[in-house]
């Protein structure tokens, strides 16, 4: 079939189409609660279904029409999401992955080789190992360059099953049956580095991470931390329900976060009077954005913190996700948000206690970071 794209004054919204209907009303009560604009779309989309004489894909059409509207908002921060793209993101933010639970490496030509096994998982469960090959999945040779193909043949539903040839370090092969399954996906990296300096590296902000992140800095003081880098490079952020976890954790009583909507609606977030009483630093980059940026900004305000690094975008707005009637979903920006003394990054960005750039030999940011702490 023939596709035929159109642009978003020609086909937008659907979506309203719905709401019309659902509202028993028609074209003139539509008119009346939405605005001759949104009126004029759903015109648009009905005079395509009624009038247009080609084919067309209509998926297509529809999620060409609301990427057209979300970009014409001139927000860099909302974007729409087809369908697939919708799934796949609600998967992401649970910080757990669906699979049967091993890291793999491609050095193998006959297949995938297991590096790791993940600690009750099913891969464990079903007796798997490191230093072993996955040759097969389903009956597919995985040899060759087939075996970068072996990950996503790997992937599937949770609670469905895939059948594996396995060729063990003696070189026999067996068959195994996995059952994938949803695994966590711890989002932070720790260690204690010189100087009894604690190292914690946050991947994200979605479900969890606060409790990673509590978890990690907890243990680094048992083992006698007494400092703390935050890496925040290329953190693009998240939950704010995260963000503030963290920053009550951390900080003591206070205000720590605030939200304006539309409406002009504040909404202040507060501190206990718990927190962790340590010098720290945060690493920043170009990709250091929105709760990743607040997170920094909060610390360094406290006077808890310094920030070592690169300039960063200064994002102030926050997105609500919102799921439409075809399966895909419209994210906007929603709200500004501001620290607790009430300071927008918007335009600004991040001020920088130390502008530390990269170099193509060792972690120069790093090693700011820990001159500051260890002097």
């Amino acid at each position: 079939m023939k596709t035929r794209r159109f642009t978003s004054l020609q086909l937008l919204l659907a979506v309203l189409l719905t709401a019309l209907l659902c509202l028993g009303g028609g074209f003139l009560l539509l008119r009346a609660w939405a605005g001759p604009y949104a009126a004029s779309l759903v015109r648009a989309v009905k005079l395509v279904e009624d009038k247009f004489v080609g084919e067309y894909d209509e998926t297509a059409a529809v999620d060409a029409a609301l990427e057209a509207l979300v970009d014409g908002l001139g927000d860099r921060w909302s974007y729409y999401l087809t369908e697939e793209e919708y799934a796949a993101q609600n998967q992401r933010r649970t910080n757990q992955y669906v699979g049967i639970g091993v890291t793999v490496s491609y050095e193998r030509e006959d297949g995938l080789l297991i590096q790791a096994v993940t600690a009750g998982g099913p891969a464990e469960a079903a007796g798997l190992r490191a230093g072993e090959v996955i040759t097969a999945v389903d009956g597919t040779s995985l040899a060759g360059e087939a075996r970068y193909d072996g990950a996503s043949l790997i992937q599937g539903e949770a609670g469905t099953a895939v059948s594996l040839e396995i060729l063990d370090a003696g070189g026999a092969s067996r068959t195994v049956e996995v059952k994938r399954a949803s695994i966590p996906s711890d989002p932070v990296d720790y260690e204690l580095l010189e100087g009894d300096v604690g190292y914690v590296a946050l991947a994200n902000f979605y479900d969890d991470s606060a409790r990673y992140l509590e978890e990690a800095v907890t243990e680094l003081q048992a083992q006698g931390a007494r400092a703390l880098i935050f890496d925040m490079r290329n953190n693009g952020g998240g939950y704010l329900r995260e963000l503030t976890d963290m920053l009550d954790f951390l900080l003591p009583e206070g205000p720590i976060f605030i939200t304006r909507d539309k409406a002009g609606h504040e909404e202040i977030t507060y501190s206990d009077a718990a927190c962790v009483d340590l010098p720290m630093v945060v690493l920043v980059n170009a990709n250091t954005y929105s709760a990743a940026e607040f997170f920094a900004a909060e610390l360094q305000e406290w006077g808890v913190a310094k920030i070592v690094g690169e300039p960063t975008s200064g994002k102030g707005y926050s997105q609500q996700t919102f799921g439409l009637p075809h399966g895909g979903a419209v994210s906007i920006s929603t709200a500004s948000y501001y620290t607790g003394s009430g300071t927008s990054l918007i335009g600004t960005g991040l001020t920088l206690d130390q502008e530390v750039y990269l170099t193509d030999q060792g972690d120069a940011q790093l090693e700011a970071a820990l001159a500051l702490l260890n002097g």
